[in-house]
């Protein structure tokens, strides 16, 4: 398949753009290259490969590239709350405006995958999990410009969303900030790390098998098609204490202490059910402890020093 994936370059895209290369796609990647970042320079090898520098909000640059795919997957977006705050107009352009002007020009024939975030569910009910059928209720600017693209992609319903638990893992653009890979960050060179509402509770799941739900997506469009999913481990509906416990297991010396005041800026809390992904044939291989180990090795590889002077 000829495949366009805007912001290929990013965190995800990184490892989906080398996965779908090696598999015969050929593949477009459109990306700003906003973080500096060299995560591609691995595809160059492939004639199957092309890449374009430029703004995916860009409809001029954008449209013969949508054209000439058979599948988009529209990878580019402001992630994070912190991120989504400092620029909330770029927040909406990117994360929404951009993919509606993707559904806008993409014909009813050529097919559609989503990442979103299941952050949309906001602050859940306790003790009941969230399917695809409960209500979104986002809190951040990011959650808020997520569910409005959704509804565009699935409003034309040659399209599949993933709505993704928070991702952990090692990648060529790597992400320190998010959740598991911070506070194993902080175990691996601090030993120890403050929690502010530390009962909250999200889903997570590796970036790796967040690859491989893009990969079954495509291989069982035309039954799953239509559809959002939840994309998560069934056994990691787990608070921010409770993961600091695991990571602990790992790493014995790291001290984990809950602040009595100070609140978390993302504030989402809930508990999610997969059992529709998994219905759909898709089991994910990345379980907790096995990313909590790469995480370390990768650290030992990785020191963000660049504005230290040790």
């Amino acid at each position: 398949m000829k495949i366009l994936i805007t912001g290929g370059a990013g965190y995800i895209g990184s490892i989906l753009t080398p996965t779908l290369l090696a598999q015969g796609h050929e593949v477009t990647v459109l990306d700003n290259f906003y973080f500096r970042q060299n995560s591609l320079a691995d595809c160059c090898p492939y004639d199957t490969f092309q890449v374009v520098r430029g703004d995916c909000r860009n409809e001029a640059l954008v449209k013969p590239l949508v054209a000439r795919a058979d599948v988009i997957i529209p990878l580019a977006a402001l992630v994070g709350v912190p991120l989504c705050n400092a620029d909330p107009i770029a927040t909406q352009t990117t994360n929404q405006d951009a993919v509606e002007m993707i559904c806008r020009l993409a014909s009813p024939q050529q097919r559609i995958l989503m990442p979103v975030t299941n952050s949309g569910y906001g602050i859940g009910e306790q003790g009941k999990h969230c399917t695809e059928d409960s209500p979104l209720r986002p809190i951040s600017t990011y959650g808020v410009t997520k569910v409005k693209a959704e509804e565009a992609v699935l409003a034309r319903e040659n399209s599949i969303s993933f709505r993704l638990a928070t991702v952990f893992g090692m990648s060529p653009r790597m992400r320190t900030d998010l959740l598991v890979n911070d506070f194993v960050y902080r175990a691996v060179n601090d030993r120890a790390v403050v929690i502010f509402e530390g009962h909250f509770k999200r889903n997570y799941i590796h970036i790796r098998d967040v690859v491989r739900v893009f990969l079954h997506g495509l291989q069982n469009f035309e039954a799953m098609r239509g559809r959002p999913y939840n994309v998560g481990l069934d056994d990691a509906n787990l608070s921010k204490l409770e993961l600091c416990a695991v990571i602990q297991k790992h790493l014995p010396k790291f001290v984990f202490l809950e602040a009595p005041i100070g609140e978390d800026p993302d504030k989402r809390d809930y508990i999610v059910s997969n059992a529709r992904v998994a219905a759909a044939g898709f089991t994910p291989e990345w379980p907790l402890d096995r990313g909590i180990r790469e995480l370390i090795k990768g650290y030992t590889i990785l020191r963000n020093s660049i504005y230290g002077n040790v």
